[in-house]
């Protein structure tokens, strides 16, 4: 994948972000009362942004890009699974947040263990 196609990844996953949190904030604000989960449509939001200007960062640095992919699956897992939670209230699919969890952690490892053996 090259550096453009990263960087257009991450800026969809930002505006996707934005527009998300936008959405659950005032077109879902009924719904999400109604599952009382509006904490995980937000938790869901803020790990999709952070992760998003990872991505981003990573982008434009244009080095090899370590975690990209964690970092996509764990927003797709932790974040799509914790937004489907939200709206249906499906306790189940919170069984698939660790993996995105997971999938995140691997993420910023690569980069600990990355850096850490550069500098040695």
């Amino acid at each position: 994948m090259t550096s453009p196609t990263r960087l257009r990844i991450a800026a969809l996953v930002l505006f996707l972000g934005i527009s998300l949190g936008a959405f659950g904030a005032h077109g879902l604000a009924d719904r999400l009362a109604e599952t009382g989960r509006a904490d995980n449509w937000e938790t869901a939001t803020i790990y999709l942004l952070v992760h998003g200007v990872a991505l981003f960062a990573i982008a434009l640095s244009g080095a090899r890009p370590l975690g990209f992919g964690w970092f996509l699956a764990g927003i797709l897992l932790f974040s799509g699974s914790l937004y489907l939670l939200a709206v249906t209230g499906i306790t189940k699919l919170g069984a698939i947040t660790p993996l995105g969890g997971a999938s995140f952690l691997i993420g910023w490892g690569r980069w600990i263990f990355h850096k850490a053996s550069a500098q040695s």
